[in-house]
């Protein structure tokens, strides 16, 4: 097959409907040549079939980023599928209802460790998993939703995402010798799973219709996945540590 991805072995977390982000990216890579390997957690039998809705439907592996056994298992688990891994989407956030939606003087440790957990560590604790899978190199992308400024409602998913960019750029310090990438995709608002889970994202999803520059479309998915498979693509080999924008411009914009 020809394409962007020709030839490219990804790993892709976070796929749980055809609407997520993951999905998308999924797609586009194997429109462009690329071999996918799909993780599910929780609700596998849910991933297995969304999974037959891409063009070739994938194996999935079930992955529970939190846990040590699973990460430690992963790269036979890989290799029963493909020999190796250029690239890595890590699609994967969690909070518990009680860090959003306004509770961020009240939210508990124990509440706030497990987002922390599930979607700041798991991006170092994904990448180290994948390691001997990828002895040539290769490109490991994560989603971030802007964490330069606080927004209303995201609260301590907020924090968490600012831990996850911050994450980033020391996985490029202590990647980069191996040959290893480490950048983000920032995405504007999209009406996903994750985005419904959040008490009063719809603030941003208003905001962004009404003053994006190129505007803003709460159900496309695509544009956050042409931008993954091209980090994930040998066409950014000196881009690492960055944080990229798929936000229709809302982010260069003053208050």
């Amino acid at each position: 097959m020809s394409g962007l991805l020709a030839g490219k072995r990804l790993l892709i977390t976070g796929v749980i409907t055809d609407a997520s982000i993951a999905f998308s990216a999924a797609k586009i890579a194997q429109e462009n040549g690329a071999t996918v390997v799909l993780t599910g957690f929780g609700r596998m039998s849910l991933v297995e079939r969304i999974a037959k809705r891409l063009p070739e439907p994938p194996p999935v592996i079930e992955l529970d980023v939190t846990d040590a056994e699973h990460l430690a298992a992963l790269p036979d688990k890989v290799r029963e599928h493909v020999d190796g891994l250029d690239g890595v989407l890590h699609s994967i956030a969690f909070g518990p209802q009680s860090v959003l939606g306004g509770e961020f003087l009240n939210a508990q440790w124990e509440d706030v460790a497990k987002a922390l957990h599930v979607s700041t560590y798991s991006y170092k604790s994904l990448a180290v998993a994948c390691l001997p899978l990828m002895q040539s190199g290769g490109s490991v992308v994560g989603l971030t939703f802007d964490a330069t400024k606080a927004w209303p409602v995201y609260d301590w998913m907020g924090v968490a995402k600012a831990g996850l960019e911050s994450a980033n750029r020391y996985l490029a310090l202590h990647l980069g010798q191996q040959g290893i990438r480490s950048n983000l995709v920032s995405a504007g608002p999209l009406r996903t799973m994750a985005a419904k889970s959040i008490p009063g994202f719809e603030q941003f999803e208003d905001a962004w219709a009404n003053r994006a520059p190129l505007g803003w479309d709460l159900h496309d998915t695509s544009a956050a996945g042409k931008a993954i498979c091209a980090l994930l693509s040998d066409w950014f080999p000196a881009t690492t540590g960055e944080v990229v924008h798929v936000d229709g411009g809302y982010h260069a914009l003053g208050a």
